[in-house]
């Protein structure tokens, strides 16, 4: 044994019938490479070979432990020796690997859990020669093993979804909730450009992804809204996203291997809030102008605050028309060209030459609400034509009713950087409408207006 031990680095990792000098020394090289402890015994159950590893977790370094006899008396407890080395040594003979946990001693005499993979090993006439024997702390093994039942849970089965992409910013590895939200199969998925799977916003992602690949993980996730293109056609979606910078563990130097993108579709939670936002805005802002228009003594001022105060964050001007003899007349407006209150017309109130069918003319013989929107590529001609402001795209006329009659209509329009009408807008302007009507009907009545 002591022979053994003081033959220098090549006899201590294995026998003296085992490889030549440089063999020797890149078998200690690779085992002392290698992750994982491994030691390896002989026919006979004596130590022929301990890496760096196994130093590390038992403290004993390889010139002490090759060429004992088992784990007896250095390695493990007297009252388990026997039995450790039954287990150990039965692998010579079984097929496959087997695997074991013991209570080993360290070198200090502490006690550490490991957990061991044994395989026999053959000689060159296939007659058994000894075991070889892997083994870890199995707290790390343990969470090894988490790790990896965390990543195949995450890019299985996880209720949010997982896109790792390379450096190129090409997805790798897509999860099934992803592939559901991207409207594609998991393999489809895989190496193609993001902008093949998103209409819009695929700028902003992609310059999250790239801030990730240079600086790191942000602080918080961010929201993106995107369109997604899949096969019922765009779908607008808001995705609340998380993102991980991910690295080589092999490398010396941080090496990036791409960006972990996790992700939940949050779009009807955000629609939901920000409709809620919208409703308070928009009770506050009525709130606001029923107190203003009860300080204006004039009825048409009342009726023109109210519309100043319905303008901010709906429309870009708003026209009023009220009959007088049978024909619509224009009341109040706001500026054509620029932005501005709602003011009477000056000068008295004139008529508007309305063509038949026109939006307003439509709305009072319905006695409602009619939302209309410029085609794609009409220009000023669609607004003109209609006697808008040039630069109106979406409309929305509301007949003005008190005392169970048309007085007239009142017309919300919006420039092309908005969104058309839509049947909330209408309810809203409706209410807008009613209050605007009895101003005008009180108006009409004391004869304080122009008409």
């Amino acid at each position: 044994m002591s022979a053994s031990r003081s033959s220098g680095v090549a006899d201590a990792i294995g026998p003296e019938e085992g490889p030549g000098p440089e063999g020797a020394v890149l078998l200690a090289a690779l085992l002392d490479g290698m992750d994982a402890a491994l030691c390896a015994f002989d026919a006979g159950g004596t130590v022929t070979h301990w890496n760096r590893e196994a130093e590390r977790i038992l403290g004993w370094s390889a010139a002490e432990a090759v060429g004992r006899r088992g784990f007896a008396g250095w390695a493990v407890r007297s009252a388990d020796a026997e039995d450790v080395q039954r287990r150990l040594m039965s692998a010579m003979d079984a097929p496959g690997r087997q695997v074991h946990e013991f209570a080993l001693l360290r070198k200090d005499g502490g006690r550490v859990l490991v957990r061991t993979q044994s395989s026999g090993v053959r000689g060159p006439d296939g007659a058994p020669a000894g075991v070889y024997c892997a083994f870890s702390e199995v707290h790390a093994q343990i969470d090894l093993e988490r790790s990896i039942a965390l990543s195949e849970a995450l890019l299985d089965d996880a209720s949010w979804g997982v896109v790792l992409v390379d450096v190129d910013l090409r997805p790798t590895v897509v999860n099934s909730y992803a592939a559901r939200t991207l409207g594609a199969g998991r393999t489809a998925l895989l190496g193609r450009p993001l902008g093949e799977l998103i209409v819009q916003g695929v700028e902003e992602l992609q310059g999250a992804l790239q801030h990730v690949l240079a600086e790191g993980a942000p602080p918080a996730p961010a929201e993106l809204w995107v369109t997604v293109r899949t096969a019922e056609g765009d779908r607008r979606r808001c995705w609340r996203s998380g993102f991980l910078r991910l690295v080589s563990p092999l490398a010396e130097e941080p090496v990036p291997l791409g960006v972990g993108w996790l992700f939940r579709d949050v779009t009807e939670a955000k629609l939901a809030e920000q409709e809620a936002d919208r409703l308070r805005f928009r009770s506050n802002q009525l709130h606001r102008a029923a107190r203003q228009a009860a300080e204006c003594q004039d009825p048409m001022e009342a009726a023109t605050s109210s519309l100043d105060y319905a303008l901010a964050g709906f429309a870009d001007h708003v026209l009023v028309d009220v009959f007088a003899d049978e024909r619509l007349v224009r009341a109040a407006a706001t500026p054509s060209d620029a932005p501005g209150p709602c003011l009477p017309v000056s000068g008295g109130s004139i008529p508007v030459r309305y063509a038949a069918g026109h939006p307003a003319l439509q709305a009072v013989e319905r006695t409602g609400a009619v939302r209309t929107s410029a085609r794609a590529g009409a220009g000023q001609t669609w607004a003109l034509e209609r006697r808008w402001p040039g630069d109106a795209v979406h409309a929305l006329c509301v007949v003005l009713r008190s005392r169970g009659r048309t007085l007239g209509v009142v017309t919300f329009l919006r420039a092309a950087n908005r969104s058309a009408f839509e049947r909330p807008d209408a309810l809203y302007a409706e209410s807008v409408a009613a209050r605007v009507a009895s101003a005008v009907d009180l108006a009409q009545l004391t004869g304080r207006d122009a008409l």
